[in-house]
């Protein structure tokens, strides 16, 4: 989601990713979710459905943010499956999810192939959403950080503002596993990334969101969202329905 103009760093952005999650009659589901976030305006909130749902939430749910999973970073051509930036604009999507950890693993992404998406997205007037991470055996190795900010600059678009341009870190490990970092743990990555953040944009690096990805749900997001340099989440399951992704919700406005 491109952040309108004046809004602060520190405001809280959360935002749903229904992977390959929903049909037509889970619209009823984003439309609950839009509506509790118009009532809690503190915060911004936006879902990304499968694309085939992105035209339909966007058109049964105006000013509400919805954004798509992914983006190829050609035009047009010969891309059977792949959808443009352009394409995702006009079925109403305004930001892109790019570089998540299980396309990077399924679909053997690379860095320099996010770094174009995310140039893709910028170039057609939309917001970007970067997924870094380090898995399981990384972290146990203690290359986390090297990791993350490796993968952080080598996926860096050019041109980078805080006006389109989000940082989502996503330990592998705990997606969809139940397991979370230890809080001291999130917020020495998150300080690393700030600080390349700093190193790679120089002024205006400290507008920029870095959401927590990895199981944050109801139960945690309080304490999770209090972490230092966290500005929000990039939430999996517990953003398929209202019930579940309202106390997120309610959580990062009252942060």
């Amino acid at each position: 989601m491109e952040k309108a103009k004046g809004i602060m760093a520190n405001r809280k952005y959360i935002v749903g990713n229904w992977k390959m999650n929903g049909l037509r009659e889970q619209l009823s589901d984003i439309a609950a979710i839009a509506a509790i976030a118009a009532n809690h305006e503190g915060a911004d909130v936006g879902i990304c459905p499968p694309a085939t749902l992105i035209a339909a939430a966007a058109q049964a749910n105006p000013g509400f943010a919805i954004g798509a999973q992914d983006c190829h970073f050609a035009e047009n051509g010969a891309h059977t499956g792949c959808l443009s930036a352009a394409m995702l604009k006009e079925a109403g999507a305004t930001y892109s999810i790019l570089g998540h950890s299980e396309r990077r693993a399924d679909q053997q992404e690379g860095d320099a192939e996010v770094k174009a998406k995310a140039e893709a997205v910028h170039a057609a007037g939309m917001g970007a959403i970067i997924c870094v991470g380090e898995t399981e055996e990384e972290r146990d190795a203690g290359q986390a950080i090297e990791i993350v900010t490796i993968q952080l600059a080598r996926s860096f678009p050019a041109g980078a503002s805080a006006d389109w341009l989000t940082i989502a870190y996503e330990p592998v490990w705990a997606i969809g596993t139940g397991r979370v970092p230890e809080a001291s743990d999130v917020e020495e990555m998150h300080a690393a990334i700030r600080t390349k953040l700093g190193e790679l944009m120089g002024q205006g690096s400290d507008a920029v969101r870095i959401l927590y990805g990895g199981s944050m749900n109801g139960g945690n997001a309080a304490e999770l969202l209090a972490v230092p340099n966290v500005d929000g989440g990039l939430v999996g399951g517990a953003s398929l329905t209202a019930a579940k992704f309202g106390p997120i919700i309610e959580a990062a406005a009252a942060a």
